[in-house]
């Protein structure tokens, strides 16, 4: 199918053409240091504070802004063309936009592609969501990179007058995200099983089972169901608070631990317990990303704030089992301290970037995972097999059993 330019909405292209004509600046970003970086206005009018962070992808901003683990902060997108082809409601991550606020270089008054269904602006809009553009990214990121995550406040006042120094007390009165339980906020409600494949042009989704995997929920990614799914592995969703007796209910194979944000002390608190007892089932286990750092927690390892965290598609992890390096999809701004693992603890995989742990699995239970994203979107495919490791340790322990 050929590719269509469609023009964006009147909405995004009058305001784009009055900042540019007027040369009036209608939003900024005010750093906790107090220094104010001026811009213009995309999105909804309103104020947010939360972490200020930076992503490095150069596709997928749709699937970054809905996953759930952006909760509280607000992204700075790296790569200068952010928009250019547009929104659909195929790839979202999740029910809505998590992501507090939006940072880009320039926006677009037109979007190309034939899967595209609306604008960025238009999807900000729906979403409630504020954009601030026309500021310096690159000067951002060598901050942030300099000086570490940074609590913010991201104004879109529009044509209104606002001041900015109410918003330096708001900042500092805001607690930051350690201690902060987000994942309650994130986790579903309802118990829901899922029945979709990932996509391709050729396949599109499709429907089959094997073993059933019960996944709690601290802000699941819709493509991490879709792996799942895709290597026979059929996934009950249920809240990350739900009881030991609750989770054996569904007859689990096998439990699955979600990505999510926040931290995974305050998180852990309701969970460790239970997992614990998962645990001494000896019923296999995987877990990415925040799952990982509660899986460490309950295994009696310990996490940490990171200075500035990992946020892209391009992060390279070493995998120590046959120093293969994968290209990683990666979003966290906490990490498990590998000096706190257990003798019965193995490292699996460490950060190129900065030495990190990125993996581990224990040597004698059906127990591994991941701190980046094997399910990517966006990012690349380099870990895809650690869903089908997952489904053969499941199958492994069904035929011992």
């Amino acid at each position: 199918m050929p590719s269509k330019h469609h023009f964006a909405s009147n909405k995004i292209m009058e305001v784009i053409k009055k900042n540019h004509q007027t040369q009036q600046k209608s939003a900024a970003l005010v750093l906790e240091n107090g220094d104010i970086l001026w811009g213009y206005g995309l999105g909804v009018e309103k104020a947010v504070v939360g972490e200020l962070c930076f992503n490095t992808s150069q596709t997928g901003y749709q699937e970054a802004l809905t996953d759930p683990s952006y909760t509280k902060q607000i992204i700075t997108f790296t790569f200068p063309h952010i928009g250019i082809v547009g929104t659909n409601s195929k790839d979202t991550e999740s029910k809505k936009i998590y992501a507090d606020g939006c940072i880009i270089n320039q926006p677009l008054d037109f979007y190309s592609s034939w899967r595209g269904e609306q604008d960025l602006n238009s999807f900000f809009i729906e979403n409630n969501i504020p954009c601030l553009y026309g500021v310096d990214t690159r000067y951002i990121t060598k901050k942030l990179v300099a000086e570490g995550a940074m609590k913010v406040a991201l104004i879109n006042f529009g044509q209104k007058k606002e001041t900015l120094k109410a918003f330096n007390d708001e900042i500092k009165n805001w607690s930051g995200l350690e201690n902060l339980d987000l994942a309650k906020i994130v986790s579903t409600n309802n118990i829901y099983d899922w029945k979709e494949n990932t996509w391709s042009y050729r396949k599109k989704y499709n429907e089959r089972k094997k073993y059933k995997v019960t996944c709690l929920d601290f802000g699941i990614k819709h493509n991490i169901l879709r792996n799942l799914y895709e290597n026979k592995l059929e996934p009950t969703v249920l809240n990350l608070s739900s009881s030991y007796d609750e989770i054996l209910e569904t007859k689990p194979d096998g439990i699955f631990l979600s990505n999510g944000p926040g931290d995974p002390y305050a998180t852990g608190e309701k969970i460790i317990y239970t997992l614990k007892k998962l645990i001494d089932l000896e019923i296999p286990i995987f877990g990415i990303c925040l799952g990982h750092q509660i899986l460490s927690l309950a295994l009696d390892a310990k996490t940490k704030k990171m200075f500035q965290g990992h946020r892209g598609s391009n992060h390279p992890v070493k995998n120590l089992s046959n120093n293969v390096v994968e290209i990683t999809s990666q979003n966290h701004g906490f990490e498990v301290d590998r000096e706190s693992f257990s003798k019965d603890i193995l490292e699996t995989h460490v950060s190129l970037f900065d030495g990190t742990n990125e993996g581990l699995k224990h040597t004698k239970l059906p127990i591994f995972s991941v701190q980046y994203h094997p399910e990517a979107s966006p990012g690349p495919h380099d870990s895809h097999y650690l869903f089908s490791d997952f489904y053969n340790l499941i199958n492994k322990h069904a035929k011992k059993n």
